[in-house]
């Protein structure tokens, strides 16, 4: 591997750095969802909306959070409006969220807010630049997915 073992500290020093501004502007991005959506259930209610519905024992182990979390989130989100429940066609006895219409275009309005953000943010980059960020976001999310590390909130 190029470089110094003091390089390389420096480089995980700027990207840890870098990496929680991201998450700080994460956390406000949900924020203007709705004032009172942590990231954390914003980020479960754009998975549930991917999905086109979950278990949330599904949202537990895709984030590796414990199951009581995920049930508070998915609790706020309930009493924002923003999810209901329906039964599994399969197994009744199974309870699958779904986002609701109002979760849905809350959803769909705040992402075309970061859309045009990021498009702004990276309006100069060369189309290789872009692939090449993408490529590397998309190596360093499922580099976690094979680590032991403690279960982290969803924008860590």
């Amino acid at each position: 591997m190029p470089g110094s073992p003091e390089e390389r500290e420096e480089s995980l020093d700027v990207i840890q750095r870098e990496l929680t501004v991201f998450a700080r502007r994460a956390r406000a991005a949900a924020a203007r969802l709705h004032p009172e959506l942590s990231l954390v259930s914003y980020t479960l209610l754009a998975h549930i909306d991917d999905r086109h519905g979950c278990r949330a024992t599904d949202l537990a182990a895709h984030y590796m959070l414990d199951k009581s979390t995920v049930s508070r989130q998915i609790g706020a989100l309930e009493k924002l409006g923003l999810v209901e429940r329906h039964p599994d066609p399969d197994d009744h006895r199974i309870q699958v969220l779904h986002p609701t219409a109002a979760g849905t275009q809350a959803l769909a309005s705040t992402q075309a807010s970061r859309r045009t953000a990021y498009q702004e943010r990276l309006a100069y980059w060369t189309e290789e630049d872009l692939a090449r960020f993408a490529e590397y976001l998309l190596r360093y999310n499922s580099a976690g997915n094979i680590t032991t590390a403690t279960p982290q909130s969803p924008g860590a």
